[in-house]
């Protein structure tokens, strides 16, 4: 694996897509889930805001070549995570491809996937947005299909869940940071609607954001 630790440290915030002092945890956070659901050297995994390649550098090379897709609307961050994250060589290997639309349409891969995968991508999110995602599962999804996504559940009583229409957080139309959170019991509700059920996993969240599963019904 690449020296990640001399990479990270001059690189920004911005680019890493998260903390810098948690980039390598929550990369390798996100291959652990994936292995607790089933992945194996056969599987089909989207990687939905795949970013710098911080969860792909561990996934790519677990896969059969062209089995990991990504859609990252930052085209240079997927550039340079794959020159400076990947060992040499490996991209070449293993062929990671990628859709750089910021709908989440999988279409143009022509794969049905195994596993989904959304890191840090419902954190800033809308309702409208989390539908997109969900209807993608459902259309480009195995019977088996799982989706793992990082969230923060809103809490009780403080009036979080976020119920505006855009995208909140740096992304590739806007510099200006911020979270959200979304109502549980609206995530369970959106992907009943489409077949599908979600529920939230019990194991330790890394950097305040819990797993939720999903799961065709």
């Amino acid at each position: 694996m690449s020296n990640v630790a001399g990479e990270v440290k001059p690189m920004n915030a911005d680019f890493l897509g998260g903390p810098p002092g948690v980039f390598e945890t929550v990369g390798r956070e996100q291959l652990a889930v994936l292995l607790e659901h089933g992945l194996s050297f056969g599987s089909t995994v989207l990687d939905i805001g795949c970013g710098c390649l911080r969860g792909g550098r561990w996934i790519i090379p677990l896969l059969e070549p062209g089995h990991y897709c990504g859609i990252e609307p930052q085209v240079d961050m997927v550039r340079k995570g794959l020159e400076r994250f990947l060992e040499p060589g490996m991209a070449e290997l293993k062929r990671p491809r990628f859709e750089h639309n910021d709908r989440f349409d999988a279409s143009s891969f022509g794969v049905k996937f195994t596993h989904f995968l959304a890191r840090s991508v419902w954190t800033h999110a809308s309702k409208r947005q989390i539908g997109e995602m969900l209807d993608t599962v459902r259309a480009h999804g195995t019977d088996d299909c799982v989706f793992l996504t990082s969230m923060r559940p809103a809490r009780a009583l403080r009036n979080e869940d976020y119920t505006g229409d855009e995208w909140v957080g740096r992304s590739h139309e806007s510099e200006e940071g911020g979270m959200v959170r979304h109502s549980m019991a609206w995530v369970k509700k959106a992907a009943s609607e489409r077949g599908l059920r979600a529920e939230l996993i019990a194991r330790r969240a890394v950097n305040g954001q819990p797993w939720c599963l999903i799961r065709r019904v």
